[in-house]
């Protein structure tokens, strides 16, 4: 499925081609700190889907449990964060954020994960694969 976005403001914008059907949900604690909400939906591209067209995001390198390093692309302007992706060499695949996506609306997702880190407060989501740690 090929689809578009961008940041907030416009600064930044990108295509991809993504499989709608690996579109998941993220309960881990670093995607509830960096979005600031419950959660993060992202669905992966692989580096040769993925390609920005306006702009140039900047970049927080995080480190996560496992010591791996993790890009985090976002817009300087607005904050919107656009992706995340390995460090260094070898291919990368790029975790779209979902809400970024002018086709949001049909990126359901399809799989949870870290979700032994899920707020207690919210709701089951029914119908997807569960993943408690990953």
């Amino acid at each position: 499925m090929k689809i578009d976005g961008g940041c907030h403001c416009g600064a930044i914008t990108y295509e991809a081609e993504v499989d709608p059907q690996k579109t998941n949900i993220c309960h881990c604690t670093d995607c509830q700190q960096l979005t600031g909400t419950a959660f993060r939906v992202t669905v992966p591209a692989p580096e040769s889907n993925y390609r920005i067209t306006k702009g140039t995001p900047k970049i927080y390198i995080k480190i996560v449990a496992s010591g791996a390093k993790r890009a985090q692309a976002f817009c300087a302007d607005c904050g919107s964060h656009l992706y995340a992706t390995s460090v260094g060499d070898g291919p990368k695949v790029y975790g779209i954020r979902v809400g970024t996506a002018r086709q949001r609306q049909e990126l359901t997702p399809t799989q949870q994960k870290w979700h032994r880190s899920a707020l207690h407060w919210l709701p089951e989501f029914q119908g997807m694969t569960t993943v408690e740690e990953q």
